[in-house]
């Protein structure tokens, strides 16, 4: 079962950890549903992922340690975790699926969330990311539908659908976007033109330490 917080603990230990990581030069980028929230997205109460490069990761959890988070190394080599003070896990990726954690990197932008400048991972990787991590032992839509019809404008679902082509998870994902209405019947294959989106956010309870 999925362990929830309450989002303001999920706030707080993102702030903690964006500013513990930038002071120790870490590139890294806010991932998952939180980096979903950041654009507008459905509030989290059990998500708070950073990707960063697997080479960066050993001086990333010192920084952590260092503002009194505690380690835990997983059997999955792809990650590492930290327990914040407050009891929030926090997963630090370096293999996030369906992408390479350069090309996240590469493609997150600066976006102002909660008073701080951070790097935000791409509405499309986060998308991505969550459809390829989906089995047959582990199929949860709920957060992904939340994510489309709240952001659905800002995605290019074109995109998302190619880059998910092998998934037979998302085949039934874009089949349940085109019933529901979520998004338009053939608009999930669709690319979308024009530059990339900026997103200056406002969330109530910025400023809060």
């Amino acid at each position: 079962m999925t362990e929830r917080y309450s989002f303001d603990d999920i706030a707080a230990a993102m702030k903690r950890a964006a500013a513990a990581m930038r002071d120790a030069d870490v590139e890294f980028a806010l991932a998952g549903s939180l980096a979903s929230w950041a654009r507008g997205g459905p509030e989290s109460t059990h998500d708070l992922d950073f990707v960063l490069r697997k080479r960066d990761g050993e001086r990333a959890v010192a920084a952590l340690e260092a503002v009194g988070m505690r380690r835990e190394d997983p059997p999955e080599e792809w990650l590492v975790k930290a327990w914040d003070e407050n009891g929030v896990l926090l997963d630090l990726i370096f293999g996030p699926s369906g992408v390479e954690a350069d090309e996240v990197l590469e493609r997150a932008e600066v976006l102002s969330v909660m008073s701080m400048e951070i790097r935000v991972m791409a509405l499309e990787d986060v998308i991505v990311t969550k459809v390829m991590s989906l089995t047959e032992h582990s199929i949860d839509y709920g957060t992904l539908l939340e994510m489309a019809r709240a952001l659905r404008e800002q995605v290019d679902w074109g995109a998302v659908r190619r880059r998910t082509a092998e998934s037979p998870f998302a085949d039934a994902y874009f089949v349940l976007l085109d019933r529901l209405g979520i998004v338009p019947e053939g608009g999930a294959g669709q690319e979308r033109d024009g530059g990339r989106l900026r997103v200056e956010v406002t969330r109530s309870g910025e400023g809060r330490s």
